[in-house]
């Protein structure tokens, strides 16, 4: 969807029903969380079109780990995980509150692993600089969940099957990363707009695969061939996408938004599951 109008007007049609819907956010530059552009307008529209949930758990690039953690703090601190941007940026700070009670229902909603209860941890970039737009506000709780680097896309994948629950109960769960996602390959010439080849011939495979429901060529992403390796140099900004794929049910739907490629060798795809 290429402007705010028909995004808009695509989810206006959105149904409504008991189950939250699940969210893959291509979140790229820091920049989005201060920059009134193209993409953080569909994030501001599509948090008014969908409904309103009682927390949101993320699942971001951000936050790598060895083991599985949740944040279990009163009020999470603003991380500015980042460096050689405007201070305008590092000054932002989002004061949404947690959720600890939350936060220890996760552990028993998840039998695959252990997940720890962090009291360290706030919100990185990948998550605030989305949800800031959504939920200016800061009125609803923020939680993250982080990405266990030491486990299989499969194991993630069986992670995410277990916290589908939450849907049912108002939580938003987001996924944050990016499709495609290699910095070594940045193209300044390209920074607002066009992709490589390659970059845009995988992202429409991924979503290809995505929209036929088709997940284990997505899961065993590393058999998709060279031009998926150069899409996915390092798996953490991937692997949110497969949080959310894993929340998706079989008679759900799937819709892009912000299908768009920058920088020579990032796409801000996006996916809305429900």
């Amino acid at each position: 969807m290429s402007t705010l109008s028909q995004f808009r007007s695509f989810t206006q049609r959105l149904p409504q029903t008991d189950l939250m819907p699940a969210l893959f956010i291509g979140h790229g530059s820091p920049m989005n969380g201060i920059e009134n552009n193209e993409f953080s307008q569909s994030w501001a529209e599509l948090a008014k079109n969908i409904p309103v949930p009682k927390a949101v758990l993320v699942v971001s690039a951000h936050w790598y780990t060895h083991g599985t953690f949740v944040t279990a703090v009163d009020f999470p601190s603003t991380i500015h995980d980042f460096g050689g941007f405007p201070q305008a940026l590092f000054d932002v700070q989002y004061p949404a509150p947690g959720d600890p009670k939350l936060a220890a229902e996760i552990p028993n909603l998840i039998h695959s692993t252990s997940v720890g209860l962090d009291h360290d941890w706030g919100l990185d970039h990948g998550t605030w600089t989305v949800v800031k737009h959504m939920y200016p506000n800061a009125d609803i709780p923020v939680l993250q969940l982080s990405i266990d680097y030491t486990k299989s896309p499969e194991q993630h994948y069986e992670i995410a099957k277990e916290i589908y629950a939450l849907r049912k109960k108002g939580i938003l769960v987001l996924g944050s990363g990016n499709m495609v996602h290699n910095l070594r390959m940045l193209s300044w010439e390209m920074i607002n707009g066009g992709g490589y080849d390659w970059a845009i011939e995988m992202n429409d495979k991924f979503k290809n695969l995505i929209a036929n429901g088709d997940h284990k060529p997505l899961i065993n992403y590393r058999n998709l061939g060279t031009d998926a390796m150069l899409s996915i140099p390092t798996p953490e900004h991937y692997l949110p996408l497969i949080y959310t794929l894993g929340m998706k049910n079989d008679k759900e739907e799937v819709s892009f938004f912000n299908d768009k490629a920058v920088g020579g060798s990032l796409t801000m795809t996006s996916v809305l599951v429900g």
